[in-house]
């Protein structure tokens, strides 16, 4: 099972414990739903503490926008974006687990110098293979997602045969590569990559199986925060507005077996993990 950090002293194995939330910080001007609102390190400070006190368990700091449609950023821009946010939270003195959203090893190593714990590649290694050198080197763990093509195209018409086995094939590929790089099997994680080069359909044909992706046995991480295939069932165009969708596939993540939610929304997603794994620890 995927193992979390502890801060470098060492790796602690969750035994069972409640599903742990992770905060989203985008320190990008550009990102869908919340771009420019914490590109200043005050800004980006100021949410970091409001996520810890509504319960987030981690932080996951990006300097690049994925969103559908989205043009890569260079690593140079990345690391002034992240390094001095993750600096400044450390210089507080903050023991928080702390994430680095790229593709890049640069930025990652960078991001690892300056204090991040933990790696979340939502290419799963394909853009940068040396990525997965250097988890294996450091010993963090990392975030392996599932995306089909880049974010400046990967909604031009996706196609699965059968989404589910697609994605699970294509996560089971991502894994052999970082075992083969040398990262250990309880180092990594998997996220099928909910609205990355994917269809409304493939979504909801993901959601109801996560079941079978937990079977994989690796810890699983589920995006689904403000994505905008919810928006289309819910009839809302403002992704701030899908807070109350979003719960609801933490929710059922949970009943499902996900360990890890990646969300906008802390406050309202750690209710909804707490409840569900309340009501799952019952049966």
């Amino acid at each position: 099972m995927f193992s979390q950090v502890k801060r470098r002293a060492g790796i602690d194995t969750i035994h069972g414990g409640r599903p742990l939330i992770m905060g989203i910080l985008n320190v990008t001007p550009d990102s869908f739903s919340d771009g420019g609102k914490f590109s200043g390190l005050n800004a980006a400070l100021q949410q970091v503490e409001r996520m810890l006190s509504e319960g987030a368990d981690m932080i996951d700091i990006g300097g690049e926008s994925t969103r559908p449609g989205s043009d890569p950023v260079a690593a140079g821009e990345q690391i002034q974006r992240v390094v001095p946010v993750i600096q400044a939270i450390r210089q507080q003195g903050s023991d928080v687990l702390i994430s680095i959203d790229t593709t890049l090893s640069k930025v990652a190593k960078a991001a690892l110098d300056a204090g991040a714990d933990i790696i979340n590649d939502v290419s799963g290694g394909k853009d940068d293979a040396a990525i997965l050198t250097l988890a294996a080197q450091t010993g963090v763990p990392i975030i392996l997602m599932h995306s089909q093509g880049a974010p400046k195209t990967m909604q031009d018409n996706p196609h699965y045969d059968n989404v589910v086995q697609d994605v699970i094939d294509a996560l089971d590929e991502r894994v052999n590569a970082a075992l083969k790089a040398g990262i250990k099997k309880e180092a990594i994680a998997i996220d099928p990559g909910i609205g990355f080069g994917k269809r409304k359909q493939d979504n909801l044909d993901l959601l109801a199986h996560l079941d079978a992706l937990v079977a994989m046995g690796y810890l699983v991480l589920l995006g689904t925060s403000r994505k905008r295939f919810m928006g289309t069932i819910c009839d809302v165009s403002e992704p701030s507005e899908l807070v109350t969708a979003t719960a609801v596939t933490t929710a059922l993540g949970v009943m499902a077996g996900v360990r890890m939610f990646r969300v906008h929304d802390v406050r309202e997603n750690r209710q909804a993990a707490d409840v569900a794994w309340a009501i799952k620890q019952s049966r």
